[in-house]
Parts: structure tokens; C-alpha cells; sequence
């Protein structure tokens, strides 16, 4: 399981990088294109850590995490 320190890492990737077009894979490339080991779990953790200290800062991005987020964890529980 990744500490407090990655996953704001992580997070911070996905905010610099998300855009409103971005497909979850593509949004997954670019993460580990700086976070290698990361696993999707830990992107979509970081994602849903991201909407939380973001939410107010940028709506659109949260928004757009928000919905990659969501899709991870229901694709993941399945």
C-alpha cells in the first residue's frame, strides 16, 4: 500500500495532467508515465484524494477525476 507522500504525488500528476476529453486509460498512461509502479487501485485512490483537496480550488478537474474515479472503483469491484 502506498503512504500519504505518494499518493499526493500521484494526485498532483493527475491534476497537472487531466483534461475534459481524457479516456481512464489515457488518464492511467500519463500517471505512470511519472509513477511507474503505481497500480490502478493507487491512481484511482489518488484520484478520490484529489476531488477532496481540489473540489473548490478547480471543479472542472474534479469533476473529471470524479468520474474517472468512479469508474476504476466500480470496473475494479466487479
Amino acid at each position: 500500500m502506498m503512504n500519504a507522500d505518494e499518493m499526493q504525488a500521484i494526485a498532483d500528476t493527475l491534476m497537472r495532467v487531466v483534461t475534459p476529453d481524457m479516456a481512464p486509460k489515457q488518464l492511467i498512461k500519463a500517471a505512470r508515465k511519472e509513477h511507474p509502479n503505481a497500480s490502478k487501485k493507487d491512481i484511482a485512490r489518488s484520484a478520490f484524494f484529489s476531488i477532496i483537496a481540489n473540489a473548490e480550488a478547480d471543479h472542472g478537474k474534479a469533476r473529471n477525476l470524479q468520474a474517472f474515479a468512479i469508474a476504476e472503483r466500480v470496473d475494479s469491484t466487479a
